[in-house]
């Protein structure tokens, strides 16, 4: 091979060498995540304006708080903005027509029916919007986590199970508050809280160290317990949740809320716990 011949292929391998090794250090991108986490869901009602921009907006707030695994970002001076923008994020969305099957009558029509809004934004353009308000992508695998719930309702006590007969709602709500932020959730089942010895009267005395062997006998990587009252004078829950984080205990509450709203704070708040913790290590 002449000498000029060999010089120019020794150089494109040699930049061939150069390019690879700098993709293999480089960190993974936000497309990376699941496609789940770039999809956000909402209820409105009918299909048009100015019901659509809004729950675009809801969706994309969600987006927002699953991809970068900060909640705070929901009272960014900043989101409104943002949000308000949100149509021009959209790969594609969809409506569940959440009366299907049910025939239209007086005023419900496809104006007053409620649908389900399902929207998936496109994952470039979520980073980008998300380091203009300060904040980035969140690229680890999410933990793993098992909710332990105290529940009373009235004269009604019990722990939240995968399988009992009380709380179905709860479970559903729990999940969807879970999804809501991107954290795979595991309640555990009647077996396991009966072997670890707990019940809705001992949970409270619990620390979430002392419940590591259960949590991984669950299937879980974090603990995240809960305690939920109804407040018959405010005529909503009152939820206390905490979790360990560092070698010490975060605690948060929320009051009079329903259940809904109960575990989005549950869930938000592991969720912060969780994200911080990660990226401190």
């Amino acid at each position: 091979m002449p000498a000029n011949r060999f010089a120019s292929w020794w150089i494109a391998c040699s930049l061939l060498l150069a390019i690879g090794a700098g993709l293999e250090g480089r960190p993974a991108s936000a497309s990376e995540l699941p496609a789940e986490f770039y999809r956000g869901r909402t209820f409105v009602t009918g299909q048009v304006e100015p019901g659509r921009s809004l729950g675009l907006a809801r969706c994309l707030s969600q987006v927002f708080v699953k991809v970068s695994g900060d909640p705070h970002l929901l009272r960014h001076p900043g989101l409104p903005g943002t949000v308000a923008r949100a149509a021009s994020l959209v790969i594609d969305f969809k409506y569940r027509d959440l009366m299907a099957g049910i025939p239209v009558h007086d005023e419900q029509g496809t104006r007053d029916r409620p649908y389900e809004l399902t929207a998936a934004f496109d994952p470039d353009k979520v980073d980008a919007a998300l380091h203009a308000l300060g904040a980035k992508p969140w690229l680890a695998a999410r933990p793993r986590v098992v909710a332990f719930v105290g529940v009373r309702h009235v004269s009604t006590r019990f722990l939240l199970n995968s399988e009992g007969t009380h709380g179905p709602g709860m479970r559903e709500a729990l999940s969807d508050a879970a999804s809501g932020v991107g954290l795979p959730i595991i309640l555990p089942s009647s077996d396991v809280l009966a072997a670890a010895g707990l019940t809705e009267d001992t949970l409270h005395k619990a620390a979430p160290v002392d419940l590591a062997a259960v949590t991984k006998a669950a299937g879980g990587d974090a603990a995240l317990l809960g305690e939920l009252a109804w407040d018959g004078k405010a005529l909503g829950w009152d939820a206390d949740w905490r979790m360990a984080s560092n070698g010490k205990v975060e605690r948060w509450r929320v009051r009079g809320v329903n259940f809904d709203d109960a575990f989005r704070s549950g869930m938000q708040g592991a969720l912060q716990i969780l994200a911080t913790g990660a990226r401190s290590n």
